[in-house]
């Protein structure tokens, strides 16, 4: 069985023009919403063998958060550049590309993408994958390249706006 679990980067701020969309940070909004879905993954005893995060830097710093709460060493979070403005079609060839020895990843992006991506697993399908949201599904199968072709599960879908 193959785990994924796709998060959506916290809040970020447009507050500075001369930063590049890239370099935009998180507000602190995001971070406290980031936090409560920390407390979500403790409580269902998420461990993901590999954090894999956009360059942005609001999708790294959600990660970091993230890893930090839930025991995961933040030195291991692997960046990936492409996954700034990926497509549904390029994040299945970054995890198409991953070891089958790795049995569960967590994927940090950005929308519309991701929300495209998710819709093509849940049912009914969400209209906007909201900042710092968490979609966990289970695939019965054993390699990654074939996740696109098997029966899955989906474990859960959870929003900040979910939690207290």
């Amino acid at each position: 069985m193959k785990t994924l679990l796709i998060v959506r980067h916290a809040k970020s701020s447009w507050e500075n023009p001369s930063l590049s969309d890239h370099d935009r940070p998180l507000l602190p909004v995001g971070i406290k919403k980031t936090k409560r879905i920390v407390k979500f993954l403790k409580e269902k005893q998420v461990k993901p063998d590999l954090l894999l995060s956009s360059s942005a830097l609001r999708a790294f710093e959600t990660a970091k958060i993230i890893a930090t709460g839930i025991g995961y060493p933040e030195n291991e979070i692997k960046q990936e550049s492409n996954l700034y403005h990926a497509s549904s079609d390029e994040i299945y060839s970054e995890l198409f590309g991953l070891q089958d020895d790795i049995n569960s990843v967590m994927i940090f992006g950005h929308n519309p993408t991701l929300t495209y991506f998710v819709n093509d697993f849940v049912s009914p399908t969400i209209e906007n994958l909201p900042t710092s949201s968490v979609v966990s599904i289970n695939f019965n199968c054993d390699k990654w390249g074939q996740i696109n072709n098997s029966s899955f599960h989906v474990n859960f879908v959870i929003f900040p706006r979910m939690l207290k």
